[in-house]
């Protein structure tokens, strides 16, 4: 059964997070977790999503969890974001 705060229940439809956890945590810091890790459908409302335009090194999970400000200082060769840097 989910509490005032969302929990109680998992909001994802894919998650790598525990079941257990995903119980606990209230919905507004579950919808925190980047969707490659934990699938809620949040990355577009809360900014987590990659800025790469191209085939990145870097693992899917940390692209979105990334700043995008962050993300952008990587190297193209890594993570080709088009800022020719």
């Amino acid at each position: 059964m989910q509490n005032e705060k969302g929990q109680g229940v998992s909001h994802a439809t894919d998650s790598q997070l525990p079941g257990k956890v995903q119980e606990k945590v209230p919905a507004g810091i579950e919808k925190q977790v980047p969707d490659a890790l934990h699938d809620t459908g949040s990355n577009k409302e809360t900014g987590k999503v990659s800025h790469a335009i191209g085939e990145s090194k870097v693992p899917q999970a940390i692209q979105e969890g990334l700043p995008e400000k962050v993300e952008r200082m990587v190297p193209e060769a890594i993570h080709p974001t088009g800022d020719g840097k």
